[in-house]
């Protein structure tokens, strides 16, 4: 069965709002290789519709600039939302009925990886059906002070580490695995 790895960027105050007004500040070789490796070892993306709008934006844009963007524009993706309708662009289509029910169809399928990139709905759903595998939480040493906050409306759930990463830039990568699966 494949797996579902969430992929997260946050601050050191737990903060996902707009990672695009930190993220960049810390790219380097190494958080770019990273980056690479996570998307090449994933053939479908799986986001809700926040997620889907800015990156479809974002991405679509940067077509032809480099590997890596060609990468996330070709991908298949599937989108959890409540409000779009098909047809979507961005070689995307809507996660069709139940949620939880269409991305364990998604699970079952032949492939590689599913990578989810963000924290908001979709993964706390996902999280309280007990079907990700894995979070990987991109941690970034700066405070934002105020905004949506990682794990803010989820139960208590614990986590098992399973791997950590130190990048020069002070960036920590942390691997986890939820322990107490549905």
């Amino acid at each position: 069965m494949r797996k579902i790895i969430v992929s997260s960027q946050v601050s050191l105050d737990a903060v996902v709002d707009s990672p695009q007004h930190f993220v960049f500040d810390y790219a380097n070789d190494e958080f770019m290789k990273y980056a690479s490796d996570q998307l090449f070892a994933s053939d479908t993306l799986i986001m809700g519709r926040i997620t889907y709008e800015a990156f479809a934006e974002a991405w679509s844009a940067r077509a032809g600039a480099d590997v890596f963007a060609d990468r996330m524009n070709s991908l298949p993706k599937y989108v959890a939302s409540r409000t779009l309708t098909e047809p979507l662009t961005w070689n995307s289509s809507l996660l069709k009925g139940d949620v939880v029910e269409a991305v364990k169809n998604l699970k079952q399928q032949p492939g590689q990886d599913i990578l989810q990139y963000g924290s908001g709905e979709l993964t706390h759903t996902l999280l309280q059906a007990g079907l990700i595998d894995e979070y990987r939480l991109m941690v970034f040493p700066v405070t934002i002070g105020s905004g949506e906050r990682i794990m803010e409306k989820v139960d208590k759930t614990t986590f098992k580490l399973l791997e950590r990463k130190a990048f020069s830039t002070g960036v920590m990568v942390l691997h986890y695995q939820p322990t107490n699966k549905a």
